[in-house]
């Protein structure tokens, strides 16, 4: 893979995943803690009922000091780019409780969590699928063009 994909790709497909399987996971979780069927609730502090976008704001604000302090060695590193996918997840998959500042996760309102969600991987997924196509192909076309003019 890395022959075939820049830096920047890599960080992309990273993110990506990780966005995917944390949205994924997250899910999972809340309908376990909601039927009942795992063995751990709701997490609070303080009596308060701490939601998810908690933490992926956190961790977004982690991601941003690590790209604001600049070390190199730090910049698209594959541990930060799947930080940045799973907080943006954690962040989209509440998206409608923030949209609203009301708690309707499980309402019908709360179904444009999940449309964010899956639109946000369904753009990345086509940008990391489709600009290497058109990349390949401008590169296969201008170098037929230039043979066929003789340059």
């Amino acid at each position: 893979m890395r022959e075939h994909t820049t830096p920047t790709q890599r960080s992309l497909l990273v993110t990506w995943v990780a966005f995917g399987t944390t949205f994924g996971t997250v899910r999972l979780i809340t309908h376990g803690i909601r039927g009942g069927w795992l063995p751990w609730g709701n997490v609070s502090m303080g009596g308060t009922h701490l939601h998810h976008y908690n933490l992926g704001i956190g961790t977004l604000a982690g991601v941003g000091m690590v790209a604001v302090r600049g070390d190199a060695q730090y910049i698209g590193h594959p541990a930060v780019a799947a930080a940045y996918g799973a907080g943006a997840a954690l962040i989209a998959d509440e998206f409608a409780l923030l949209l609203d500042l009301q708690d309707v996760y499980w309402a019908k309102q709360g179904r444009i969590s999940v449309d964010v969600s899956f639109g946000v991987m369904s753009v990345l997924g086509l940008y990391l699928t489709a600009v290497p196509f058109w990349h390949e192909l401008a590169r296969v076309t201008g170098r037929h063009a230039r043979e066929r003019l003789g340059r």
